[in-house]
């Protein structure tokens, strides 16, 4: 089982360390953020049903139903998440947006006792502020002196936060059904929520589907989306909710090197701080054994 949980953890840490890529990727494609959701949802389901067929194998529908309740309501989740985080990002900056949205592990943490009756550790719980704080430093809600915040936009963030940390803790309640089976119904789920939004939000009439915008969709939705996914949802099977909490803070650290380093844009010390605390806090709680 030891060996299987390192395993578990070396999976989710790629998974968090591919969609710290994904902003870079998106940067890139001149389409709306709802029409980029969806076709990433769609895609992603449609490329793993594809991988079920030629893998001659197919969807244990026994374990879905088994697991239907959860599946509906996480897949649910994961489409409220993607909804409200757009609307975060269209209504205050993308620092304090980011600042809100992963309040997530925090939730997580913080709920986990209650929720799946894992123990709030002191470590825990200190891993927790201190990885708020690095969120904090490398935010620039500290450094710009608050500019941009909206309370509108902080709300919505919230809400993103919340629906992403009730995906983390639906999870637990999954029993004896594989990671391509709860991926594929979850994105499925994700998709006809987000649909509606779609039809009623998106600005269809200046869409151009250029060779480039649709590699790059094709890109996020299998590789950001259909693989990524099933090695996020499969890892986090087996390890507690507040150390996926934990190691989540890996997309967010990827996602601002890579922008420092790919799209030229400032990392500060305030940022660099950030990065020390979430990274420390990570390795902290996941190192040291707790009696």
């Amino acid at each position: 089982m030891k060996e299987e949980n390192m395993q578990a953890k070396m999976q989710f840490i790629f998974a968090m360390t591919i969609f710290g890529t994904l902003g870079i990727f998106i940067r890139y494609i001149p389409l709306p953020s709802t029409v980029i959701a969806e076709a990433r949802g769609i895609t992603a389901t449609l490329f793993l049903l594809l991988v079920v067929y030629l893998r001659h194998s197919s969807i244990s529908w026994e374990a879905v139903k088994k697991n239907l309740k959860v599946l509906f309501f996480s897949g649910a989740a994961i489409g409220i998440n993607w909804i409200l985080l757009f609307e975060a990002y269209r209504y205050t900056t993308v620092s304090t947006a980011t600042l809100s949205y992963y309040m997530a592990p925090v939730f997580v943490i913080l709920a986990s006792p209650f929720v799946v009756k894992e123990k709030l550790t002191p470590l825990k719980f200190l891993c927790a502020l201190a990885a708020f704080g690095g969120m904090v430093l490398i935010s620039g809600v500290l450094t710009d002196g608050g500019e941009g915040v909206s309370f509108r936009g902080i709300f919505f963030g919230l809400g993103a936060a919340a629906f992403y940390a009730a995906v983390m803790l639906l999870n637990q309640f999954l029993k004896d059904i594989s990671a391509y089976d709860m991926t594929i119904l979850q994105l499925s789920m994700a998709s006809l929520v987000l649909l509606p939004y779609t039809l009623i939000m998106g600005d269809f009439s200046t869409i151009e589907w250029a060779p480039l915008t649709v590699v790059l969709l094709l890109t996020v939705g299998i590789v950001h989306t259909g693989i990524t996914y099933t090695l996020y949802f499969g890892s986090m099977h087996y390890l507690h909710a507040q150390t996926a909490a934990l190691f989540s803070y890996i997309d967010p650290i990827v996602a601002i090197i890579l922008s420092a380093l790919w799209l030229r844009e400032p990392m500060g010390p305030a940022n660099i701080a950030g990065a020390v605390l979430i990274l420390g806090s990570t390795i902290v709680s996941s190192l040291v054994k707790e009696k």
